[in-house]
């Protein structure tokens, strides 16, 4: 199901009904400041359990996930002062941060070193989805089975369509994945450089 929502000013009717479709255990494919992901609440381990299958994914790469602000971080990831500053600069933007995550996190949301990616997108339909549903949201690229990045809502349609409860069209992104950058122990290190500038960290 494609749903037409205003990538600016997203209309919150619409906002709420996908939202609702995330409460109910839905999977949705959504815009980001960056690429086009497929996600669902962080808290319905059913749901990230379709997302693993969907992507073809082993259980031993835990997904990322974005929150509404750095706020909403604090609650989901150990957050330093070095670490906040680093974010706030940076943040919303382009830009995944490997951090500890806390015990609000579902485990199969950490990797061994009970490490998260989590993101804060700069992009209205994102914020506005979580804060409608109160919970971040699983972020995962729609990509094929061989890593091509789909960038047009009705690709991911004909992709993945019958996999999926809803299909934001939210317009055009930039179609490139978000630089990764390990905060861990106040130690940055550029994990991935990729769409936002990491001129910061060399």
């Amino acid at each position: 199901m494609l749903v037409e929502i205003n990538p600016t000013n997203p209309q919150p009717r619409k906002i709420e009904k996908v939202a609702e479709i995330l409460r109910n255990g839905g999977v949705i494919a959504y815009p980001t400041d960056t690429i086009y992901g497929i996600g669902c609440d962080i808290n319905n381990k059913k749901a990230i359990q379709r997302i693993y299958q969907i992507k073809q994914r082993p259980k031993n790469q835990p997904f990322s996930f974005i929150c509404s602000d750095l706020k909403n971080i604090s609650q989901y990831a150990k957050v330093s002062n070095y670490a906040y500053k680093t974010m706030r600069r940076l943040l919303p933007g382009p830009y995944t941060f490997i951090l500890e995550g806390s015990n609000e996190v579902p485990k199969m949301m950490l990797t061994k070193r009970k490490t998260a990616g989590i993101r804060v997108p700069d992009h209205p339909i994102c914020i506005s989805l979580i804060q409608a549903l109160g919970n971040p949201i699983i972020s995962t690229s729609a990509a094929t089975p061989d890593g091509e990045l789909l960038r047009e809502p009705w690709l991911i349609e004909a992709q993945y369509g019958k996999l999926l409860d809803a299909v934001i069209d939210g317009g055009p992104v930039p179609g490139e994945p978000s630089s990764v950058i390990s905060l861990i122990d106040d130690e940055p290190v550029v994990l991935r450089a990729a769409l936002g500038d990491v001129s910061l960290f060399s």
